[in-house]
């Protein structure tokens, strides 16, 4: 009956074993130090690869303002748009001053000043178009919970407070500068003189926020600025030939409130039609590959359907070994796009529900590495993943459960970084599954 499962199994899987020359001893504790066992390299169980899109990602608390579009050729448009309130810890005009009375203050101008946080995407080469917009609703999520979604939005004034067209310099400069409405400008200045507002519910009351959009035709980039950026009031007072000038800084001072709605039109692309959450799209129906985006909530989805079928190989046996191989999509990739460093798994059952965070055999967290030597066809670029412990604890399963492995970025909310890789039918970017299966 042994026999018979087992040529069943090579003949179903067609499973490669090594040779007796190769191998070798391995030790499985005190108690086998002196036998000799057979290690079968297998590399032909089968690997199913499908792409989900999450519901919703938390992009609130990210510390992150982020804005921006471009045209991505494999994920379609992404946009970015930003949504932040700002406040002060003093609500007069000469807390920082010697004086003691607003009399004789003058408005001079306002502006938002954006502090870049040294991340950007995609071609910041291009020239952008950002406007800043009035929110004119509570900061108040659209659900029962206190967190803000990239899908998430609040009503604003659609005549913009201030524009700016700038080419990005994330990296060397520290900030922009956008002129804001005088008029806008003019009547803070005077609730302030006037100690029209005193407290920060009063303040929210009246300035709820705001929206920060691009509004750029072209594909361009998505920028970063930091939690640092502030809307700025300038004004002065004169006394004799001499003229003071003043600033008063309103700042992010509660980041839970502040998040990024990221969107992406997938029309035209390989994945343009995603399903709900709980459902997958097989890599069978999107060119052979699976696809990976932070901030619009795209991850893919590793299956192994077969590996059950590996305890009829021996009596005694086990996993003592796995490697995943993973090849991003060629060409998918470049110094615009590149490649993200690591990738997060996660343990999900077949509705796509994380359960658990991928850990090996000494219950560290496993994550993918990306192995990024040049060479000049790219040949050994890839993604590599231990989940020998994964594969043995699924192997022996009572249940007639399964469940799958999750990829995605490390960072979720606060970027739009992406992968494609390649599913084990892909014949230039082949995912491999190579198991090492012990016999004693």
């Amino acid at each position: 009956m042994y026999k018979f499962l087992f040529l069943m199994f090579l003949s179903l899987l067609m499973i490669s074993c090594d040779s007796d020359a190769d191998v070798g001893e391995f030790l499985v504790g005190a108690d086998y130090l002196a036998i000799k066992n057979k290690v079968i390299s297998i590399d032909t169980v089968t690997v199913e690869v499908s792409t989900i899109k999450l519901d919703s990602l938390v992009t609130s608390g990210a510390s992150r303002i982020l804005v921006g579009n471009y045209d991505d050729p494999i994920f379609g448009k992404v946009k970015a748009d930003s949504y932040f309130q700002v406040s002060t810890t003093a609500f007069n005009l000469y807390s920082q001053n010697s004086d003691t009375d607003a009399t004789g203050y003058v408005f001079d101008s306002i502006a938002m000043i954006l502090r870049y946080d040294d991340y950007y995407y995609a071609d910041t080469t291009k020239v952008q178009t950002l406007n800043i917009h009035r929110v004119i609703k509570k900061f108040k999520p659209n659900v029962n919970d206190a967190s803000f979604y990239n899908n998430s939005s609040l009503n604003y004034d659609d005549p913009s407070l201030g524009t700016i067209t700038y080419k990005p310099k994330p990296i060397g400069r520290d900030s922009i500068n956008i002129k804001v409405d005088n008029e806008f400008g003019m009547e803070l200045f005077n609730k302030l003189k006037n100690n029209e507002i005193t407290t920060s519910s009063e303040f929210t009351e009246y300035l709820k926020g705001f929206v920060l959009k691009s509004s750029t035709n072209a594909s361009a980039g998505i920028i970063g600025f930091n939690m640092l950026s502030v809307l700025r009031l300038y004004y002065s007072k004169g006394t004799g030939d001499t003229e003071d000038t003043y600033k008063k800084d309103f700042t992010i001072l509660d980041v839970s409130k502040q998040f990024n709605a990221i969107s992406s039109d997938r029309a035209g692309t390989l994945i343009q039609d995603l399903p709900l959450s709980k459902m997958n799209l097989s890599s069978l129906y999107t060119g052979n590959a699976g696809f990976i985006q932070s901030g619009t909530g795209i991850v893919c989805r590793v299956d192994f359907p077969n590996i059950k079928q590996l305890k009829y190989l021996s009596e005694k046996g086990a996993i003592v070994d796995a490697k995943l191989i993973m090849k991003p999509v060629k060409n998918s990739y470049s110094e615009m796009f590149p490649l993200p460093e690591k990738l997060s798994v996660y343990v999900v059952d077949k509705l796509n529900r994380i359960k658990a965070t991928l850990t090996n055999s000494s219950g560290e967290n496993s994550v993918a590495i990306l192995n990024n030597t040049n060479d000049e066809f790219d040949e050994s670029v890839n993604y590599e993943l231990s989940l020998g412990s994964f594969l043995q604890k699924e192997m022996l399963k009572e249940s007639d459960s399964k469940s799958g492995l999750l990829f995605t970025l490390p960072t979720l909310s606060k970027i739009v970084d992406r992968v494609a890789l390649g599913d084990q039918t892909n014949k230039e970017n082949k995912m491999k599954l190579q198991i090492y299966y012990i016999t004693y």
